[in-house]
Order: C-alpha cells, then structure tokens, then sequence
C-alpha cells in the first residue's frame, strides 16, 4: 500500500464525536467528488475511502443528501459548477479540521516520505482551493495552489508542514511513521555530509602533500636539500620519508617538535625556494 492509502485507511477509522464536525467532513467529500443527478448524490465508483465514510456518516446523521432539508443541513449552495459551501459550516476549528479530513479523503494526496514530501489535494474549481487554502493556513501552514489542466492544486512541500496537516486531520499513526521517516534521512544526510566534508579535507591534505613533495624533490634534483637552511632541510627530508604524514605528525617528529602552524610555514618556504629555482 502507498503512503496515501495508509494515511487515508487511518481516517477512515475515526469518527468526529459531534454532528456539526461530521457534517463539515461529510459535505467535504459531497462537493469534493461525485455528481448530483435528480437531486441525489452519485458516490464516487473508483474511491472506496469516500463509499465507506459517507455511508457512515450518512447512517450516524440519519441524512438524506438528496433531500431539501439534507442540503441545508450540509450547507450545500449550488454554484455554476455543481455544489459548494456556505462558509458558515466551518467556522468552528475543529469543524476545519474535520473538512480538510473529508477533502484529503476524497481528492488528496501524500507522498511516500521515503521519496519526498508533497502533499496536495485536487479541486474542480477555484472557489474549493480557496477553500482549502485559507482552512490550511488557518492551522499557520502556508499552502499554495496550481493549476493543473483543469483543475486547481492546493498543496505543502515542507515536510514539517505535512507533518502537522496529518496531525490536524488526526492521522497520528501515519504521523509517527513520517517522523521516523524524517528522523532516519535526518541522521543519514548529516552523517552523508560528514563523510563529504571528511573525503574533501583528505583530498586537499593528500594534494598538499603531493605539491609539497613536488616541490622538495626539484630542489633536491637542481641543487639539492643542502642549500636548505637546518631546520627547513630536516624538514623536507621527514616529508619525503613520510609521505602520508600530516602537518601534525611532522611536527612530532621535528627536534624540538613543532606545531601545525609551525610546520606550515616551513613548508611555504620551501615552496617559495623551489618556485624561485623554477624561475631562474
């Protein structure tokens, strides 16, 4: 199963205590899908999650959708483009939760967090992304809405944002699941990135040396490591000899020992001898 059909199974388990929160998920799934033909609502055939929550709903409220009285009760308002709602179905918070919860079930989507994190919701009509959008940012996450052929698509790309819609709509499980997820790739990149950043310092050491070693050996070849004063020919020799060495474990080396900074400056002034011999 997708990430999705786990977060949408999970919603469908739950069942909002009062009739005004299941009234605003169950008008949510209404304008969301399906069609009115002679005054009754046509479940959608290809979305079971919508089939089973309505049916629920619909027995608990013991609502005739079709009815007068039944789209009232949803505050249903006919639109040129079938059904939407009057904005006083959801003025309650937890009534927006409750029809984002019924909108997500009847045209949303999540993807695997394994992959990457976007979550969107499908809307016939622009009047429904308004609707969503300005519910979702209600809860102060910022959702933003595209449209794709012909339709309009709210959606989140910020994993913590999609971590607190599954909280708003109440898929704690599928919530849990994601921050593990999220923890997991957390670890895994900053681990990733040390290694990069370990790798990268290893490679510019190694090309140091490398130079360093260049640059000993065309002294040593032109006019050899005796016209090197003392300190910088005993160092030069144990570069040669350890090849591999760091600027640390050459200074131990060093009698008396140096330090890094020490050792460094040793070293560009070979550098700067064997650059002056390339010249001349």
């Amino acid at each position: 199963m997708s990430f999705s059909s786990d977060v949408k199974g999970e919603l469908n388990l739950g069942v909002s205590s009062s009739k005004h929160c299941k009234l605003a998920e169950l008008a949510a799934m209404v304008i969301m899908t399906g069609k009115f033909k002679d005054d009754k609502w046509q479940e959608p055939e290809d979305n079971h999650y919508v089939s089973e929550k309505s049916k629920k709903l619909i027995k608990m409220l013991d609502l005739d959708i079709g009815s007068q009285e039944g789209k009232l009760s949803l505050k249903l308002v006919k639109g040129d483009r079938g059904y939407t709602i009057d904005n006083m179905l959801i003025e309650r918070s937890c009534c927006k939760q409750a029809f984002l919860r019924g909108a997500f079930l009847a045209a949303g989507s999540v993807t695997n967090p394994e992959k990457g994190y976007h979550f969107e919701i499908v809307c016939d009509d622009e009047r429904q992304s308004d609707i969503l959008s300005g519910i979702i940012k209600a809860f102060g996450v910022e959702a933003k809405i595209i449209t794709r052929k012909k339709y309009y698509v709210v959606y989140v790309k910020d994993g913590s944002d999609i971590v607190d819609l599954l909280n708003i709509m109440g898929a704690h499980m599928s919530l849990m699941n994601m921050e593990n997820v999220r923890i997991l790739k957390d670890v895994r990149n900053k681990y990733n990135r040390q290694v990069n950043c370990e790798v990268a310092n290893l490679n510019k050491t190694v090309s140091a040396a490398v130079k360093q070693i260049d640059d000993i050996e065309y002294i040593s070849k032109t006019k050899g490591l005796n016209v090197l004063p003392e300190g910088l020919r005993r160092l030069a020799e144990l570069r040669l000899e350890y090849d591999q060495a760091s600027l640390k474990e050459l200074g131990d080396m060093m009698n008396p020992p140096l330090g890094k900074s020490g050792v460094n400056h040793r070293l560009r002034k070979i550098s700067e001898i064997a650059n002056e011999l390339r010249r001349s």
